[in-house]
């Protein structure tokens, strides 16, 4: 029995030394600004953008729980995309009106309105926003963030900008910086299609850069009095599945952490036009299929490119809804089995590049409506260089030009290791 529990003992101290440092939880900037008594908005009438991404470690809304704190004075709601309480569907107008659980009036800014009106600001003494980002350049939450911010530099507010992960870490950095005449709703900023910083290290980048960073340069340089509640315990390494929050989605087609990982690698593939991209099926922005397809043949192709840290399954669906919904589409969903090693944003061309390869026939290509296309990737270059011959080699040096040059401007605002 002596022995046994000698070995039982070494085999113990054995682990602790193996095992891996303890990290504390993660904790938002919602959770930590409740941790510090709301100290930031005491004695301030606050305005607050969210959606019901906007939630902590339990679930509650940031809505309920500035509205029910006693010393905080919430007076208005500001909706983004899908609304503060998610009830608009993608692309719909989010109405103004008021909040049915608070009674708290709604102003829209996914609308005629994107940027808050100085009316719809007056009584407002900080702005706080508080919405969960998923680190994709057109992803219209952070370019409400950024007229929030232009809006409230020309009123003299203060914004308070509550942080969240980034659900692609925040290391990976990819895809070209937005060139002048190509900046809309979904390029706001210039700045790369995938940009590693959290929502409130972006601010402090597009703040400090200028509001009006990359368009035309004739705007004045617009600079709000910002703050950043930072999160504890988030580092720069983990994505979000490391962080141990809740994943709550903060539009209907990003159900999931992997939809989140999956959207830039997927998105713009589905402005060509020609595949279904699992929009409208039961994992959005994961595969790649088509009626005509032969799926072996797409994955033996795909595969043939040893494409680094990414894999492939074939995969046989009908969407629910869209222009094929009931037909039967044969394609690939893709996974990343080794992340940091994937170029993400690449992986659209390539399954373009297999499809074009397989069936020349069904080239994207003369294509009809080309500006949302050119607006997502934020220059019209990809699209050209792409189209001569389908081949991702005529567009991957342009495509990763400018992402060591960001990395080194946007380390200035890192607010983690």
């Amino acid at each position: 029995m002596k022995r046994i529990i000698i070995i039982l003992a070494s085999l113990a101290v054995a682990a602790c030394a193996n095992a891996q440092p303890v990290r504390e939880p993660v904790m938002t900037g919602i959770e930590v600004l409740e941790s510090y008594g709301f100290e930031e908005l005491l004695g301030k009438r606050v305005g607050l953008v969210t959606n019901p991404s906007g939630v902590d470690r339990n679930l509650r809304s940031t809505i309920d729980i500035l509205f029910q704190a006693p010393e905080v004075n919430l007076v208005a709601l500001f909706g983004p995309e899908h609304g503060v309480r998610g009830d608009a569907y993608a692309g719909d107008y989010v109405e103004s009106g008021s909040d049915p659980a608070t009674g708290l009036p709604v102003y829209s800014l996914y609308g005629p309105n994107r940027e808050p009106s100085q009316e719809m600001l007056k009584g407002i003494d900080v702005m706080v926003y508080d919405i969960q980002d998923v680190g994709t350049r057109c992803y219209t939450f952070i370019s409400t963030l950024g007229l929030v911010m232009r809006a409230c530099a020309k009123a003299g507010i203060e914004v308070l900008v509550l942080d969240r992960p980034n659900p692609l870490g925040g290391i990976k950095v990819e895809g070209p910086l937005v060139e002048p005449g190509f900046h809309s709703f979904v390029s706001e900023f210039r700045i790369p299609f995938v940009y590693g910083l959290t929502v409130g290290e972006l601010a402090g980048l597009i703040n400090e850069e200028g509001l009006n960073w990359g368009q035309t340069g004739k705007e004045e340089h617009l600079k709000c009095k910002l703050n950043v509640v930072p999160m504890r315990g988030w580092h720069r390494n983990m994505l979000y599945e490391d962080t141990g929050l809740p994943w709550v989605l903060p539009s209907p087609n990003i159900p999931s952490i992997h939809s989140a990982i999956c959207y830039p690698a997927c998105g713009i593939g589905g402005e060509f036009g020609h595949l279904n991209i699992g929009v409208g099926y039961t994992i959005p922005f994961q595969t790649f299929a088509a009626p005509w397809i032969d799926a072996d043949a797409l994955k033996a192709k795909l595969d043939s490119y040893k494409i680094p840290g990414t894999a492939f399954r074939t995969i046989h669906y009908k969407p629910l809804s869209g222009s094929l919904a009931g037909q039967l589409v044969h394609g690939v969903e893709f996974f990343f089995t080794d992340y940091a090693a994937a170029i993400v944003t690449l992986t659209q061309f390539y399954v373009i590049q297999a499809v074009h390869e397989l069936y020349p026939d069904h080239s994207p290509y003369p294509m009809k409506k080309t500006r949302m296309l050119d607006i997502i990737c934020g220059t019209d270059y990809v699209r050209i260089a792409f189209g001569k011959r389908l081949k991702v080699e005529d567009i991957v040096e342009y495509w990763n030009k400018d992402a060591e040059s960001f990395r080194t401007v946007s380390q200035k605002y890192y607010l983690y290791q």
